[in-house]
């Protein structure tokens, strides 16, 4: 499996060929409880790094989504609509939310490695 890196606002991004795989991390969804809603952009949506782009819902609190990296949405996980418990079942993997393309490189370098983000929780 690729690299994952996390912003400190607790998304992770995963690179996947010439697209970024984005998401929120294991420790949010800990912290927010059951998933019951999430918000997503469109298709074609353009994204700047630190740019709220959703909304988590869950039965605790709403919490935005901001990007950990600038790019332009190609694809929303659209099982996230019947089923936004899948956050809660496989945050970094089967409930990534959205993909973006044309990721600048320096906005990947910014973000921070797994061992590093374990060390700020």
């Amino acid at each position: 499996m690729s690299e994952t890196r996390y912003a400190k606002t607790h998304e992770w991004a995963r690179k996947e060929g010439d697209k970024v795989l984005i998401g929120i991390s294991q420790h949010a969804q800990d912290e927010l409880g059951d998933i019951v809603y999430v918000e997503v952009p469109s298709v074609g949506t353009r994204l700047k790094t630190g740019q709220s782009f959703g909304v988590v819902e869950s039965v605790k609190a709403a919490s935005d989504i901001y990007a950990p990296v600038s790019g332009e949405v190609t694809a929303v996980n659209e099982r996230l609509q019947d089923e936004p418990g899948l956050i809660n079942q496989d945050a970094e993997g089967e409930g990534w939310i959205i993909t973006v393309k044309d990721v600048p490189e320096g906005d990947w370098n910014a973000l921070m490695t797994e061992a590093d983000y374990k060390a700020t929780l």
